[in-house]
């Protein structure tokens, strides 16, 4: 028998962004909400985002900047609760904020900021929230959830799964919220790391050589392309372009690279003609860091000045410089990866409510979820987004 202090309206399982956005909705609207979650402390991925000012939305978020299966599975949460929404409430808190490049919003002071406005907003809506306590088993029976743990277990008619994926395992990371799935018949998409830097090996590990340097770059893979900074690594790839494209790229693709996406096209032939004293590695040096440009000539094979380059060398290295393809043998794995790809399938959940469709009661939001955004603020967006979305559908036992 579950004594009635155990007795809940709704049970989330997880203390994460979407998980406490959940349950401080639920909370306000009079349910008794308890939130679980194994780690010692709420939201260790938000203080960890954003160099620790996290990066806590994007005014640019529209649903095709989300990866899922259903392309149209996200735009009912994300209309209904948007990037103006969170603004508000983080005003409404006294937090102070900064827009930087491609509409980013971040903390001016520290993402603590964030999780302690999420735990105040649970407070009002007088939300239970226990940690350090490992989910031993989950039982459904009678129309209620039953949730077992090591200090006790607790009861209630609705269940929400707020556990994220198995991205950053130092954090606690892992992949229960496909287990819950599982338990309950429930499709799970194969998840695989995103956001994640690439590694290089072979004839390209003259690359990791370059271990620190940076460039902007065009980078293209799958019909997508984003334009942001490159970073050479000790293992390979990264900088947001690369972490961008990863969330698209395949084992065995390759990535295409344009190292200068605002020259036009014949430049190099050009600059023959007005400056034909020049060498390649003299151009490239103008407009890439000196490390970079050496490589770069290195690999094209073009020595001397461009007058004793025939044209059709030069045409050649032009279409390489902007073409240059490389083929990653991996990433840096889960441990690595900001987020994930893939998770508990969009086509078993309501786009409105996040309620699996086969049970009642059962619901499934934010990184746990078959929905990965871009880089820059999306991810927690989908987390503010989908939490709303089943804190308000959840009703009254």
């Amino acid at each position: 028998m579950v004594e009635s202090r155990s007795k809940f309206d709704v049970i989330v399982l997880g203390a994460g962004g979407a998980g406490l956005m959940c349950a401080l909705t639920a909370g306000q609207r009079g349910l008794r909400v308890l939130v679980i979650d194994h780690a010692d402390a709420p939201g260790k991925k938000i203080l960890i985002s954003g160099g620790g000012r996290c990066n806590f939305t994007n005014t640019g978020t529209v649903a095709n900047r989300f990866i899922c299966a259903n392309p149209h599975f996200v735009k009912s949460a994300l209309a209904r609760y948007q990037p103006s929404d969170f603004i508000e409430m983080v005003e409404h808190h006294n937090i102070a904020w900064h827009e930087k490049t491609l509409g980013q919003l971040f903390c001016d002071g520290s993402a603590k900021q964030i999780v302690r406005m999420l735990l105040d907003e649970c407070e009002q809506g007088q939300v239970s929230i226990r940690l350090g306590e490992a989910i031993d088993e989950i039982i459904h029976q009678d129309g209620r959830f039953a949730v077992r743990t090591g200090a006790g277990q607790y009861s209630a008619h609705s269940l929400v799964v707020a556990t994220g994926g198995p991205s950053i395992p130092k954090l606690g990371a892992t992949g229960f919220a496909y287990e819950v799935a599982r338990r309950f018949a429930l499709k799970v998409v194969e998840p695989r790391p995103a956001l994640v830097p690439f590694t290089l090996a072979g004839d390209e590990a003259l690359f990791r050589d370059l271990s620190g340097v940076a460039t902007e770059t065009s980078v293209s893979c799958n019909k997508q392309n984003f334009r942001e900074a490159s970073l050479f690594t000790h293992k390979g790839l990264s900088g947001p372009a690369m972490l961008q494209i990863s969330s698209y790229w395949r084992h065995g693709q390759s990535i295409e690279v344009d190292f200068l996406p605002d020259r036009n096209a014949g430049w190099l032939l050009e600059a023959k003609r007005e400056v034909p004293k020049a060498s390649l590695g003299s151009l490239l040096a103008a407009e890439l860091p000196n490390r970079l440009s050496d490589v770069l000539c290195v690999k094209l094979g073009v020595d001397g000045s461009l007058s004793e380059v025939s044209d059709k060398a030069l045409e050649r290295a032009e279409h390489q410089l902007h073409h240059w393809s490389f083929s990653p043998n991996g990433t840096e794995g889960f441990a690595k990866a900001e987020v994930t790809v893939g998770g508990v399938s969009t086509a078993e959940l309501s786009s409105k409510t996040m309620a699996a469709k086969k049970l009642p009661g059962l619901y499934f939001i934010g990184e746990a979820v078959d929905v990965t955004g871009w880089l820059g603020g999306y991810n927690f967006q989908w987390a503010w987004a989908s939490g709303v979305a089943a804190g308000e559908a959840i009703d009254f036992a």
